[in-house]
């Protein structure tokens, strides 16, 4: 089969295109032909690393949307033909940027009808990762102030609308150009970070989804409420933020998503009936992938990025 593999750690270049051989699915597994790929920000931190990989040639990718070829023994969820798309294994190696993937059966859930597979693989890494921060950690209740950092981007755009659903009132901190976007998202406040510093003007805010790092989290911490919650999407806060957080309360940590049935459950009931939808900025084919991780990395991408692998 035809997949993306990179033998060592770089930059873009050192994905290429390569036949290997395809997977078998063990008990309690499915093989998944892959018709669309997610591209996401840990796709290209692990590329350049050469982290959560395995051996070379490794094949990067976490996000699949294709149909089931074949069931392993003991899976009664799905038959071969099913539409399903899911984040398989997440974080170990799961194969996404190939022909075919296989993975525990509970890793996928059902394709919604009306959702394309290019829509549909750019959902479920940023809208598990939304849906965790929000509901399973903050616990967002209507009436909650919600600020998403990037609003715009991957995480972001779907935070957005994930907040709202969850009866949250939501500020977003986005460029000019992308304010429209955010605000057709379900955004009541949009914040231009390019000029004007959210840290002074956004108060009594409730949960803060640090999708940027850097100063965000310290800077977050003054829009914060005590007692809030301050999620950090890109890596563990530091100590001063730690103890400056909880003198006052305030929640802070790193939260790394993981497969969650019941979670994509969630989504794809959302994305079936049009109260979730991905934005797409980009689609590529697979032999593109070098070129795919080199716009995702400018950062100035609306939405995902995904790779088309099967008609």
């Amino acid at each position: 089969m035809r997949a993306i593999v990179q033998e060592v750690a770089g930059g873009p270049e050192v994905l290429t295109l390569a036949e290997v051989d395809r997977p078998e699915p063990i008990p309690t597994e499915v093989l998944v032909r892959v018709h669309a790929a997610g591209v996401n920000p840990t796709d290209w931190k692990s590329r350049e690393q050469g982290r959560l990989l395995g051996d070379p040639p490794a094949v990067l990718g976490w996000d699949v949307s294709g149909v089931v070829e074949a069931v392993g023994l003991g899976v009664t969820r799905f038959r071969p033909g099913d539409e399903v798309f899911g984040m398989p294994r997440f974080p170990h190696g799961a194969g996404g940027y190939a022909e075919y993937v296989t993975a525990p059966s509970r890793h996928f859930t059902r394709k919604p009808a009306g959702l394309d597979h290019v829509h549909a693989a750019a959902l479920p890494l940023v809208a598990l990762t939304a849906w965790q921060v929000l509901h399973d950690t903050a616990d967002v209740r209507p009436g909650r102030r919600v600020l998403v950092h990037a609003a715009a981007g991957g995480v972001g755009h779907v935070a957005v609308q994930l907040a709202k659903h969850l009866g949250a009132y939501v500020i977003g901190t986005a460029s000019a150009s992308k304010h429209a976007f955010v605000r057709e998202l379900g955004a009541d406040e949009v914040i231009d970070y390019t000029r004007e510093d959210f840290a002074e003007t956004v108060r009594d805010v409730d949960v803060v989804v640090d999708t940027v790092g850097g100063d965000y989290g310290p800077r977050s911490l003054r829009t914060l409420r005590d007692g809030g919650v301050l999620a950090a999407l890109t890596g563990p806060p530091g100590e001063d933020l730690l103890r400056r957080a909880a003198e006052r309360g305030i929640w802070a940590g790193f939260v790394l998503v993981e497969p969650d049935n019941a979670g994509m459950a969630t989504i794809a009931e959302l994305a079936g009936s049009g109260r979730l939808r991905a934005e797409v900025g980009v689609v590529l084919p697979l032999e593109q992938a070098a070129r795919a991780h080199e716009i995702g990395e400018t950062g100035r991408t609306t939405g995902k990025i995904v790779l088309t692998v099967a008609g």
